[in-house]
């Protein structure tokens, strides 16, 4: 089992773990704060080092309990004490995005009342999808005149791990069309950005709306009768 160190800090580059499982190129490690993709979040890359060797990590998948890090070189072996550090520059850049998403999701669901049906991102670009009957230019500027506003806003970003039974007792809790939350899962994280919108959410996100910096909404586009896609894009 692997403990998740990303779920309680996001703001977590460097720690120190110990290799539990070794398949292949692939290390399994009791605990780390490499984000293994999920809910349109890439995985992290980044380093493990430890006393003789060091290697990149390319991907990162979660298998169960187990978080696996795939390396490029020899691998260290079971039971070897390894230092993970993750690519900052790229994570942070993930962080400022998906909290971007959750802001224009937050928007979309107070002003429109529509729900998410997809959502994908890069670092500084992401795409989400809604159910819309219309999209025009003029709604997809007033829609980042909105989404900039909360950004100004400076509202703090907070995590928090509640018991399945209470977190469904938040009302609207589950934003996507359909719940894609596993009914084995029996805690569940909940991401709030203060006055705007409360989600279950288990990526990485920023401490403060502010750190996103500006969006921009860089093209809409129609992908059915009911649904609708918001581009976007953050400033470096």
């Amino acid at each position: 089992m692997t403990e998740l160190l990303y779920q309680t800090d996001s703001y977590l580059k460097e720690f120190e773990a110990q290799v539990t499982a070794v398949d292949g190129t692939r290390v399994a490690l009791d605990r780390t704060a490499f984000y293994p993709g999920g809910g349109g979040q890439p995985h992290d890359t980044g380093f493990l080092s430890w006393d003789g060797g060091q290697v990149r990590v390319v991907k990162v998948k979660k298998e169960g309990d187990a978080v696996w890090h795939t390396v490029e070189g020899e691998p260290p072996p079971v039971g070897t004490l390894v230092r993970g550090a993750v690519d900052w520059e790229r994570r942070y850049r993930l962080m400022r995005t998906h909290t971007a998403l959750h802001i224009l999701c937050g928007v979309i669901w107070r002003d429109y009342g529509a729900s998410v049906t997809g959502g994908n991102m890069e670092p500084l670009k992401g795409r989400m999808d809604f159910e819309l009957e219309h999209m025009t230019a003029d709604f997809a500027e007033e829609v980042e005149r909105k989404i900039n506003e909360e950004v100004a806003a400076a509202r703090p970003v907070e995590v928090s791990i509640l018991p399945r039974e209470e977190a469904f007792q938040i009302p609207d809790l589950i934003r996507t069309k359909i719940n894609l939350l596993p009914p084995a899962i029996q805690q569940v994280r909940v991401v709030e950005i203060k006055g705007l919108d409360m989600q279950a959410d288990g990526g990485t996100h920023v401490a403060n709306t502010k750190e996103v910096g500006h969006i921009r909404v860089v093209g809409h586009t129609s992908k059915g009768r009911i649904n609708k896609r918001l581009r976007i894009e953050l400033d470096e």
